[in-house]
């Protein structure tokens, strides 16, 4: 009696074992019906059906966890296991966050896809010195600058209320003479609609999520850049998982990022439409805004590359041999 009661305590700890959930937390800043966070909705759940349930992961959209400057420092101290942040938020930290930021460096879905495969070791081996694995990562649409009114050259932008997200949105701000107002995607509707913003440059997806067209009118198709945002897992909660869970997850990564990068190009196409369905002018830059905003591209690469040093010159060397 006393051996089958033993046998049948182990049998239960084993099965309490083999059906352990392990559970993650995932936030992103931007709002559920995004491209991004859709997708990384499917890829939650590509990691939970493949694994059976083992691993949960329950992502938490829009700045609802964690605001977006916070989720990095979040994942890299495990208060969440996993979260999405745009690389060119954090370019004061380490140069190279920000290379997919500068203006006209990369301004073509093929052109980012090489710039991402240069940058992508670097990404890598500066992420693992934080404790922390890149999963993967998708491009946004291509930025344009969009106006509360017309453009001719980057003059006309003289002392516009700016929405600034990054360090090169903010130096942009100051190469044009706007004024740069700091504005996260979270609270970029009440920033406009209260005034305190009156241009920014961004991709035609943020401007169908925060309907830019309700308060600015002119948006200006300069496919600037295609900056990144990347999801990113703490090192010590992954290293923790079993090799079959944690082959699912570089799977479903894979996967994601793969859907992603197709997502990205659908949307753009979709996003600019719909800004011209809900009355926004949307047309190409004129020669002389082009003209101008290259010049401030090549501003932002030169002091770029003089603070990122020989590492990140070599990563634009690397980019531009492709």
């Amino acid at each position: 009696m006393f051996k089958s009661s033993l046998v049948a305590a182990a049998l239960v700890s084993f099965a309490a074992t083999a059906f352990a959930q392990t559970k993650w937390d995932l936030p992103t800043a931007y709002p559920a019906s995004n491209f991004h966070t859709v997708n990384i909705t499917q890829f939650a759940k590509d990691v939970g059906d493949a694994t059976g349930g083992k691993l949960a992961i329950t992502v938490h959209p829009g700045a609802s966890l964690f605001k977006a400057p916070e989720i990095k420092r979040a994942v890299q101290g495990n208060q969440a296991q996993a979260g999405e942040i745009l690389l060119v938020n954090f370019q004061n930290e380490w140069q190279p966050f920000g290379l997919d930021g500068i203006p006209f460096l990369a301004d073509s879905y093929d052109a980012a896809r090489k710039l991402y495969a240069a940058q992508k070791p670097a990404l890598q081996k500066k992420l693992g010195e934080q404790g922390m694995m890149l999963l993967y990562a998708v491009a946004w649409p291509p930025q344009g600058i969009y106006s509360k009114t017309p453009l001719n050259s980057a003059a006309d932008l003289k002392g516009s209320k700016w929405r600034a997200y990054s360090p090169a949105t903010s130096r942009i701000a100051e190469l044009v003479g706007a004024q740069a107002v700091t504005v996260q995607a979270a609270e970029l509707s009440q920033a406009l609609a209260t005034g305190v913003v009156e241009s920014m440059m961004t991709s035609g997806a943020t401007g169908v999520d925060s309907k830019l067209f309700e308060h600015l009118k002119f948006y200006y198709d300069t496919q600037a850049w295609l900056p990144k945002n990347a999801v990113i897992v703490n090192k010590r909660a992954f290293d923790a998982l079993d090799k079959a869970t944690q082959d699912a997850v570089l799977k479903a990564a894979a996967a994601a990022e793969e859907r992603g990068w197709a997502a990205s190009q659908r949307v753009n196409t979709d996003t600019l439409a719909t800004l011209r369905t809900n009355g926004m002018t949307v047309q190409p830059p004129s020669a002389a805004l082009k003209s101008d905003m290259q010049k401030v591209g090549e501003v932002l690469l030169k002091e770029w590359l003089e603070k990122a040093g020989p590492e990140g010159q070599a990563i634009v060397d690397a980019y531009k041999k492709m």
